[in-house]
C-alpha cells in the first residue's frame, strides 16, 4: 500500500510517498509559490533529484504534477492507481477529531473554524475540494492534529468560562502538533525500552508546543482552542490576556480584526525582538549585543520552563524530556537554557554531547541523570501513513 502524504501551505505543497506496512519512503518533493507566474518544483527519488520552474495554477494541478513525476521515467510508481490514499496533516475540525475519510461534513466543520485556524484551514479545505473533484477515485484521509490530545482529561482541557461555551461552541484547549508528539512519545518508549513513561515532549520550531504524556497518552498540552495559544511562536503571541484587546482598540483606533492580524503575524519572537522571528537570527543578534533579541530568547525559554515545571508536577516526576522540531533538534543553546539548573529535579545535561548534536537521534543527558534528555527528530509523515493505512483498513 502506497500513501501520498501531503503537507499544505497556502501557496505550497510538499509530499512524501511512503510504502506501508514497511514504512519505506519511495520519494519526496514539493512545489512552492503555487498560483504565481512561476512556481519552483522539485522531486527526489533515490539519489535522483529534478528541479524545474513553471506555472502551477492550484493545489490540484500541483498534485497532478507530482503524480506525473512519480509515474514518469525514473519514478517510483507504475501508475496513479497505486496511490491508495492522499493523507493530510489536517489542523482543526473541532469535535470531528481523530482520523477521518474526507467528506462534506468534515470540510464544513473546518470552514466553521476558520476564525481560529486562519492560516491552516482555508488552504486545506480549498485543496481537498480541488482534489476530490480532480481525483475522485483516490481516498483523501484527514489525520487531525487534535487527535493525539483526545485523551487529555476534561480538567486539563477546559477554560474557566461558562461550560456551555464548550458544549455548544467547542471552546476548549484542543492542542495541536499531534502527529509530532505522537511520534516522539512512541519513539522514546522504544529507545528506553519500557512502558509507563512520564515524558514531556518539546516540539520547538516556527510554531512550538509542549505535551505531557503518560505511557504514550497525552495528558496536557500548551496550545489552546487555536494554534495561536501556548508558548510564543516565531510571529504569534502565544498566551495573552484577551481584555487587552478592547483597551488597545480604544488607544490605537484599530479594529479587532486588525489587532488579531497583528498578534498572529507580528507577535511572538518577531514582536519582542523587532528584528526577526527566526531563532537563528536572534541567537546571532544576541551574541552581538542586541538587547531586544536577548529579551525575546529569554521570554521564549522562560515560557517553556514554566510549562515544563508544571508538567513535572502533573506527572509526578519525569522519566524523559525530548526535544524535536527545527529549534529543538538544532539549537543546543535553547536545550541548555531550558534544562539549566534542574539538577534538583534529576536533570543533568551533558554539555559536550549537547553542543555536538544537530538533528540526530541522541541522548544529550549525562549517564547519571535520573531524567533522560533526548533529541529525537520527528517524523510526522510516517505517523500519517500509519494512520491512513489503519483508516483504509477500517473502511474496506
Amino acid at each position: 500500500m502506497k500513501i501520498l502524504v501531503a503537507n499544505l501551505g497556502s501557496t505550497s505543497f510538499k509530499y512524501r510517498v511512503i510504502e506501508m506496512p514497511g514504512e519505506q519512503q519511495l520519494g519526496r518533493g514539493g512545489i512552492d509559490r503555487i498560483g504565481d507566474e512561476t512556481s519552483h518544483c522539485f522531486v527526489e527519488i533515490g539519489e535522483h533529484r529534478d528541479e524545474r520552474s513553471e506555472h502551477v495554477a492550484n493545489h490540484a494541478a500541483a498534485v497532478g504534477m507530482c503524480l506525473d513525476q512519480l509515474t514518469g521515467e525514473g519514478g517510483c510508481l507504475d501508475s496513479v492507481e497505486e496511490v491508495a490514499a492522499i493523507a493530510f496533516k489536517t489542523v482543526h475540525a473541532g469535535n470531528l477529531s481523530g482520523v477521518r475519510i474526507v467528506d462534506e461534513e468534515l470540510l464544513a466543520k473546518m470552514e466553521e473554524l476558520v476564525d481560529v485556524a486562519p492560516a491552516h484551514n482555508p488552504p486545506y479545505v480549498r485543496a481537498m475540494r480541488q482534489l476530490r473533484d480532480a481525483y475522485p477515485a483516490i481516498p483523501l484521509v484527514a489525520a487531525l492534529e487534535t487527535g493525539f490530545h483526545d485523551t487529555i482529561p476534561d480538567a486539563n482541557r477546559i477554560y474557566a468560562v461558562p461550560l456551555e461555551w464548550r458544549d455548544e461552541h467547542d471552546v476548549q484547549r484542543w492542542g495541536f502538533h499531534g502527529a509530532s508528539h505522537r511520534f516522539v512519545s512512541g519513539r522514546i518508549a522504544e529507545l528506553l525500552g519500557r512502558n509507563g513513561l512520564r515524558v514531556v515532549t518539546c516540539h520547538l520550531g516556527g510554531s512550538s508546543s509542549l505535551c505531557a504524556s503518560l505511557d504514550g497518552r497525552s495528558l496536557a498540552t500548551t496550545m489552546g482552542m487555536s494554534p495561536q495559544g501556548g508558548v510564543p511562536q516565531n510571529n504569534r503571541v502565544g498566551d495573552f490576556d484577551p481584555f487587552c484587546l478592547p483597551y488597545l482598540m480604544r488607544r490605537t483606533g484599530k479594529s479587532l480584526d486588525e489587532l488579531l492580524s497583528e498578534m498572529s503575524t507580528n507577535g511572538g519572537l518577531l514582536g519582542i525582538s523587532g528584528l526577526s522571528g527566526d531563532l537563528r537570527d536572534l541567537e546571532e543578534a544576541t551574541a552581538n549585543g542586541h538587547e531586544r533579541a536577548r529579551l525575546a530568547l529569554d521570554h521564549f525559554v522562560g515560557q517553556i520552563r514554566h510549562h515544563l515545571g508544571g508538567y513535572m508536577v502533573l506527572l509526578g516526576g519525569l522519566d524523559a524530556i525530548v526535544f524535536s522540531g527545527g529549534i529543538g533538534e538544532n539549537s543546543s543553546a535553547i536545550r541548555k537554557a531550558v534544562t539549566a539548573d534542574l539538577q534538583w529535579a534529576g536533570v543533568r545535561l551533558d554539555d559536550a554531547v549537547n553542543d555536538d548534536t544537530r538533528s540526530t537521534e541522541t541522548r544529550v543527558s549525562t549517564l547519571d541523570s535520573d531524567v533522560e534528555v533526548w533529541v529525537v527528530p520527528t517524523n510526522e509523515e510516517v505517523v500519517l501513513a500509519r494512520q491512513s493505512a489503519d483508516a483504509l483498513g477500517r473502511t474496506n
